[in-house]
């Protein structure tokens, strides 16, 4: 009787504190296999809000980088420069695609050598206290 009592606790307070991970999904990502010499990269996900609430994503991290933040291109005085952003809100039903020239993941100080298909643990938070685990594959930095 207690153990139920319990259970039906947990899945209440589970119900009751928002939006589950599950709810957003990831679509596709990938993260930038750092320049020679350099310790910063970014990081490109689209993921999919799969619930009737707004989510909003307001951090990411992962054990293999020191940290991560999310970032955003703007337009300053005649010249595009990158600018962190405290959150990305995500409508219901909505996909959010990041991608180079916008929205994106940067990652800094990586603790140890990437090499190219290696799967990168990454943790999105969003403002609901749901956490989404993800593992994105190491990509080649495409050449211009």
């Amino acid at each position: 009787m207690l153990r139920g009592l319990i259970i039906s606790g947990l899945l209440w307070f589970a119900q009751s504190t928002g939006v589950q991970a599950a709810d957003v999904r990831l679509v596709q990502g990938e993260i930038r296999l750092p320049m020679p010499g350099r310790t910063v990269t970014a990081g490109y996900v689209s993921i999919q809000n799969q619930s009737p609430q707004m989510q909003e994503l307001v951090a990411a991290s992962s054990p293999l980088f020191q940290r991560i933040e999310l970032h955003t291109h703007i337009e300053q005085n005649g010249m595009m420069r990158m600018v962190e952003v405290e959150g990305i809100e995500l409508e219901p039903g909505a996909t959010l695609q990041m991608q180079p020239g916008g929205l994106h993941l940067m990652l800094f100080e990586p603790k140890q050598s990437l090499a190219l298909g290696e799967k990168v643990p990454i943790q999105l938070r969003f403002t609901s206290g749901s956490v989404l685990q993800l593992e994105l594959p190491v990509t080649a930095m495409p050449i211009r």
